[in-house]
C-alpha cells in the first residue's frame, strides 16, 4: 500500500526566478469553447502595459481554479475579515506618482 502511494506522489519543484513571483494588478480573462486564457498585467507605472504571464486552463482546470480560489478566499476572510471590494475602496488614480501637470 506504501508502494502505490509513493507511486501517486507528485513531485514539484520551482526555480528561484518563478519563486519571486510576478506582481499584477489586472488580469484579463477570454475563453473559447475550448480554453480559458488568463492574461496577468502590472498596469502601475506605465500606460502602455504588456502582458507579464498567461495561463491557458481547459474549462475543466478553470472550473477547479475557480473553487479552489473561492475555497482559499474564504479560509483567509475567516483569519483576517472580509475582503473589501473594489467599489468599497478609492484607488488613486496617480497610483502613488507624482501628479501630472498640463
Amino acid at each position: 500500500m506504501q508502494n502505490q502511494q509513493e507511486g501517486n506522489q507528485l513531485n514539484i519543484e520551482i526555480s528561484e526566478e518563478v519563486a519571486e513571483g510576478t506582481y499584477a494588478n489586472l488580469a484579463i480573462i477570454t475563453h473559447s469553447h475550448a480554453e480559458f486564457v488568463f492574461d496577468f498585467v502590472n498596469i502601475m507605472r506605465n500606460p502602455k502595459s504588456r502582458v507579464k504571464s498567461r495561463i491557458i486552463f481547459t474549462p475543466q482546470h478553470a472550473k477547479r481554479f475557480m473553487k479552489a480560489l473561492i475555497d482559499n478566499i474564504e479560509k483567509f476572510e475567516a483569519m483576517n475579515g472580509t475582503i473589501k471590494d473594489l467599489d468599497e475602496v478609492q484607488i488613486p488614480v496617480n497610483f502613488g506618482g507624482p501628479t501630472a501637470q498640463a
